[in-house]
């Protein structure tokens, strides 16, 4: 039996997106830290800060190669499966991806060389501006697809003309209303998967007795940003919500599982939504919860799917990814916590710690893409929100020729995943014993979680 082409479609830019937000997930965090490591080294003169700036600039310029690329291939699929969406909102999706290309990309790539091969070539004053410019912008062109994401779920400033979409306002619509809540989540996103990245490579390190003296100041600046932002991210969160509640209160309804417009509506912690009945299976419910979380008031009214029949997305995959999403996200809270209790206050870190920040390397990917998908998949069944569905700008391939393609990217990215975290074990394999900075922070095997 054939599948339906549409939702191959949708499944291949799903793969395609999730394969190429990893990368921006870690470009623009890293790259401001790297702009404070090169800032402590040029301060300070300590060897081991131009250490830790020349061992993760590697991973940066990694990152952002594959980030690029993997790009490209996104740009592809818009004039490949969805020609459609550039029919009828090019006018907008085209010169915003213009802009980040001649403003972000450009920066980036004019800057990038300096920063990775012009240490011993240009002044550190030269060499430390266009690292600048570099993380500059890769944020600059954050603000750019996230101004275009942004519109596609809260559309303003612009009129249809023959089903075409026409721009009234520049300013509306790049700063539209969901816009600089998504572009400081994702912002925050970033240094948080950057935070526990550096971390907990630092970790990895130690616990293989490869670390240095560098090592160990990089795990604590990972950590204690870890330990700042991860608050910080809850409270852009909430924001966020508030705002989603009253732009796509479907998609809201689909997170938290709510099927009947009411007041007092519970928190569902866990639960089975089924579609079928338009109820939750097994439902482990917080009284007055999502009330209170989404509208501040124990009494505050959230809107059910049952309003929204037909016209709202797939419950139990939002429903299931914002949780891992907001699991993930105290998790990282409670990490970064407990390791900057011991290296900060106690002057050492324990086995546990060290554990738990190698385990938590990764973390921020998982958080990222159950986001994404909670972003995406709960804007479905409209591409740009409540003015085309995704069925209004699909190509006409055939499930063959889709199912081939799908296959074909799946069986790269995976790959390249492979290849790349493979290269990123390898520089930590390294030891740090050529650098002699004095003895090297020990970890005290003996301490308790």
């Amino acid at each position: 039996m054939d599948l339906d082409p549409l939702l191959l479609a949708r499944i291949q830019f799903a793969a395609n997106i999730s394969f190429h937000i990893l990368f921006p997930a870690i470009s623009i965090g890293l790259g401001w830290i790297l702009i404070y490591f090169r800032l402590r080294y040029t301060r300070s003169g300590d060897k081991a800060w131009e250490y830790a700036y020349q061992f993760w600039v590697k991973v940066f310029a990694l990152t952002f190669a594959m980030g690029v690329v993997s790009g490209i291939t996104m740009s592809f699929q818009f004039g490949t499966n969805w020609p459609g969406f550039m029919e009828k909102a090019g006018n907008v999706a085209g010169p915003l991806l213009g802009y980040e290309v001649l403003s972000a990309f450009f920066l980036e790539a004019s800057f990038l060389g300096i920063m990775l091969f012009g240490k011993n070539r240009v002044s550190n004053r030269v060499h430390l501006i266009s690292s600048f410019f570099v993380a500059f912008g890769t944020t600059l062109s954050a603000f750019w697809i996230l101004s275009l994401n942004s519109w596609m779920q809260t559309p303003t400033g612009y009129h249809l003309e023959d089903g075409v979409v026409m721009v009234d306002s520049w300013m509306e619509v790049i700063f539209n209303p969901s816009f600089p809540y998504r572009f400081f989540h994702m912002l925050a996103a970033s240094v948080l998967t950057s935070a526990f990245l550096v971390a907990g490579v630092s970790a990895w390190r130690a616990l293989h007795e490869v670390d240095g003296p560098a090592t160990w100041r990089v795990m604590r600046t990972g950590v204690l940003l870890a330990a700042v932002m991860a608050p910080l991210q809850i409270f852009i969160g909430d924001l966020h919500g508030i705002n989603t509640l009253e732009h796509q209160p479907a998609k809201i309804a689909a997170m938290e599982a709510v099927w009947e417009t009411g007041r007092e509506v519970p928190f569902t912690v866990v639960a089975f939504p089924d579609q079928e009945t338009r109820s939750n299976r097994w439902a482990l419910e917080i009284p007055y919860g999502a009330s209170l979380i989404l509208t501040h008031s124990p009494r505050g009214e959230v809107q059910g799917l049952n309003d929204f029949v037909g016209k709202h997305p797939p419950v139990a995959v939002v429903f299931w990814s914002f949780r891992v999403m907001l699991g993930i996200g105290v998790l990282m809270l409670l990490v970064s916590w407990w390791a900057a209790w011991q290296l900060f206050r106690r002057g050492k870190a324990g086995r546990p710690v060290l554990m738990a920040l190698a385990a938590m390397t990764f973390s921020g990917w998982v958080a990222v893409l159950a986001g994404w998908y909670v972003t995406e998949i709960g804007r479905q069944p409209w591409i740009v929100d409540g003015v085309f569905t995704v069925s209004d700008v699909v190509a006409d391939h055939s499930s063959a020729t889709m199912s081939g393609t799908l296959f074909g990217y799946i069986l790269l990215y995976l790959f390249l995943l492979a290849s790349y975290i493979g290269a990123l074990r390898q520089l930590a394999k390294k030891p740090a014993a050529s650098l002699q900075l004095g003895p090297t922070p020990h970890f005290d095997t003996s301490a308790r979680a």
